[in-house]
């Protein structure tokens, strides 16, 4: 049985936990990651103006999950208990009102600072799923978030929280899929496709749409938030949010792919 002190280590009465270092060491590789990529394109979001937003996403991340999770997850509770949204120790944040704090946040820099926001958010796009594989992992350390039982499955593992029984690590598929695998990608994509860094907005639709889709899947094996459960009898929220996200990610694509069109008539224009 899968047993791992949430806590990774305690200075005196500080106890650190491992999903506070995931948004820590989330953040800051992402940073890290954000120079290089603008670094490698001259893009307008530039290093400087990178370092500048740091602040803004951080607070954007932050808020944005806590009031994600306390709207869409459990409002009931939260409404009759204020007090306790603010109890960020306890638990309870959500990807999708992150993702929509963080790109609330960078549509506010972006008018300040009179950038691209498409220059923003596919750079965002492509440092996101380290943060995303970091949580998961988080949350497979913390034995939370797992997946529906599954005695014959080779790979199984069993959670205190899940009853002991074995069950599919679901946390590891997300931070596969959502993470890992996209990360890599992504980051190809940009340092070796031209195509990515010159039609702003491309990275960010394919982010929408390959996270709404990883998502979508590995909710079939993962057990809902017991507060909520299925809807319609076998629908999750998550999936539900994730829709918005699809359709969303398709129309950016297309917007991307539609300008990339009017760039080369403009081109041809001028030619002729």
């Amino acid at each position: 049985m899968l047993s791992i002190d949430p806590i990774a280590f305690s200075i005196g009465p500080l106890a650190i936990r491992w999903y506070s270092l995931a948004y820590i060491v989330g953040i800051l590789g992402g940073w890290w990651l954000m120079i290089k990529l603008s670094l490698r394109t001259k893009s307008p979001f530039t290093p400087p103006l990178i370092s500048d937003f740091i602040a803004y996403a951080v607070v954007g991340i932050i808020l944005g999950a806590r009031l994600g999770y306390v709207l869409f997850y459990n409002p009931h509770f939260y409404f009759t208990h204020p007090t306790e949204i603010i109890a960020l120790w306890h638990g309870g944040m959500s990807f999708h009102g992150g993702l929509l704090g963080v790109v609330t946040a960078a549509f506010i820099f972006a008018k300040v600072k009179k950038i691209s926001f498409f220059a923003m958010t596919d750079i965002l796009a492509v440092v996101a799923p380290l943060g995303l594989m970091l949580g998961r992992i988080a949350n497979f350390i913390n034995g939370e978030l797992y997946g529906k039982v599954a005695p014959d499955l080779l790979w199984a593992v069993s959670f205190p929280a899940g009853g002991g029984v074995p069950r599919h690590p679901s946390q590891l598929y997300e931070a596969a899929l959502e993470g890992l695998l996209p990360l890599l990608v992504f980051t190809a994509l940009w340092f070796f496709v031209p195509f990515v860094s010159k039609h702003k907005g491309f990275i960010s639709g394919v982010f929408l749409l390959w996270y709404a889709l990883a998502r979508s899947a590995v909710e079939l094996v993962r057990v809902p938030d017991s507060q909520i459960g299925y809807f319609l009898g076998h629908i999750t929220m998550g999936q539900i949010l994730c829709l918005p996200l699809l359709i969303a990610g398709l129309l950016i694509i297309a917007f991307a792919l539609k300008h990339k069109e009017k760039g080369e008539e403009k081109n041809k224009t001028k030619k002729g």
